[in-house]
């Protein structure tokens, strides 16, 4: 009786995922494409996690279409032309600097909640007109100086 309960719940919530992501996508329609070539770097690769993402105004609201939801390990890099999230497992995630919005530390994004101002949120427009937050955590908090310091 445990096993089919449990097998239920967890049938549940990938249904509710699945929705989610059917909702959401004509939202957040494609992302921008990679750039051919980009300049050098004006901030240097920052390793951490990337937490995932949220529709604006909602930092619980997670986005569920294709990979951008899930959590991987990255490498978050500035140019120039925008940013560059090389995940590891997923696709990279390419933020062209004319869509960005704002570059922020947060306590919590995406389910991921801190005691401490701990994750770079990217608020930025996708070429759909949604905004959304980005979340990245970086292996050590004395990274984001020279990101916020780019804004």
């Amino acid at each position: 009786v445990l096993a089919v309960l449990i097998t239920v719940i967890i049938q549940a919530m990938l249904r509710g995922w699945r929705r989610r992501a059917e909702r959401q996508a004509e939202l957040i329609g494609t992302l921008p494409p990679l750039p051919d070539t980009v300049g050098s770097a004006i901030v240097p690769a920052t390793k951490g996690l990337y937490v995932g993402s949220t529709l604006v105004p909602n930092w619980n609201d997670r986005v569920a279409v294709g990979d951008l939801g899930f959590r991987h390990k990255a490498v978050l890099t500035r140019y120039p032309e925008g940013i560059m999230l090389q995940r590891t497992g997923a696709g990279p995630i390419w933020i062209p600097e004319e869509s960005i919005t704002a570059i922020r530390t947060e306590r919590g994004i995406a389910g991921k909640a801190l005691t401490h101002d701990g994750i770079l949120a990217i608020r930025w427009r996708l070429p759909s007109g949604a905004e959304i937050d980005t979340g990245f955590r970086a292996d050590h908090r004395a990274a984001y100086a020279p990101w916020l310091e780019a804004v």
